[in-house]
């Protein structure tokens, strides 16, 4: 039997009604802890955005939207939240429970602790003061399906040529199961910032340690490329006025070839 990764699951979890949805299978939104509430998520030429606060602390709470456990592996600045490693897929991650949420309160620093994340200028993020500044103000969520074992087909050993056939409804006629069917990876593409900008962009930092308890399961992959990959943006409101993402101009109307009724002249 193919051995097992052993990763991180989160014990607590929480319920709440979400702004707006981003993923499929799981759904990834932001939490400032500082004010206690959720933040709003803002969609922008197919990339979603949050903006935050800089000084408050934040959590990142994941809902599984499916009927199955659930692996989550999680980046935020292009940093593993667990491990510290510069993200990868393949990486230790966070299992959700069916229909279930869970709040990450920070950088994993033991098994009862954590670092708290907190909004906070790019040179005091913890990417940058680890010399990995290039990612800084993205959240990465790499979901994989658990893979699910099914009972082997038993032969036995090969009859001769001249075997009878045999009787129907003997239960001796062995089927195949077809291998389960992957989602998509969900991928998007935003502009980069223009040269000129409101205020420091934002980033995460590394902030004082909590308790974060954490217990250790096995789970095993249904494959090595994870079904989902939601991704969420986020930069202080004022930065995001100046992008267009809060406030920014409508796109006009796409012209319809076939407009229902005849308007009257003016």
């Amino acid at each position: 039997m193919p051995s097992r990764r052993f990763v991180l699951a989160f014990l607590a979890a929480v319920a709440s009604t979400p702004v707006l949805a981003v993923g499929h299978l799981v759904d990834v939104q932001l939490i400032d802890r500082s004010q206690g509430h959720l933040l709003d998520t803002w969609q922008h030429r197919g990339v979603a955005w949050v903006a935050g606060q800089p000084g408050n602390r934040y959590a990142i709470q994941l809902t599984n939207r499916t009927d199955a456990r659930l692996l989550v592996v999680l980046s935020v600045d292009g940093v593993n939240a667990i491990s510290g490693e510069t993200a990868a897929p393949g990486q230790t991650g966070y299992v959700l429970a069916p229909r279930s949420s869970a709040e990450i309160t920070g950088w994993r620093k033991s098994w009862s602790e954590a670092a708290a994340f907190y909004f906070t200028a790019l040179p005091d993020s913890y990417a940058a003061r680890t010399d990995r500044p290039e990612n800084v103000g993205v959240i990465g969520a790499a979901v994989f399906r658990e893979r699910t074992w099914r009972p082997q087909p038993r032969f036995d050993a090969q009859p001769p040529l001249a075997a009878k056939r045999a009787e129907p409804g003997s239960g001796d006629a062995a089927g195949a199961a077809a291998p389960e069917a992957s989602s998509e990876s969900s991928r998007d593409r935003s502009s980069a910032y223009g040269a000129s900008k409101a205020e420091q962009r934002l980033g995460t930092g590394h902030g004082e340690r909590e308790y974060s308890p954490t217990s250790q399961v096995a789970f095993e992959r249904a494959s090595s490329q994870p079904a989902e990959i939601v991704k969420v943006r986020y930069d202080s409101q004022r930065n995001l006025i100046a992008l267009g993402v809060i406030g920014g101009r409508v796109e006009p109307a796409e012209p319809q070839p076939f407009p229902r009724f005849a308007a009257d002249p003016r």
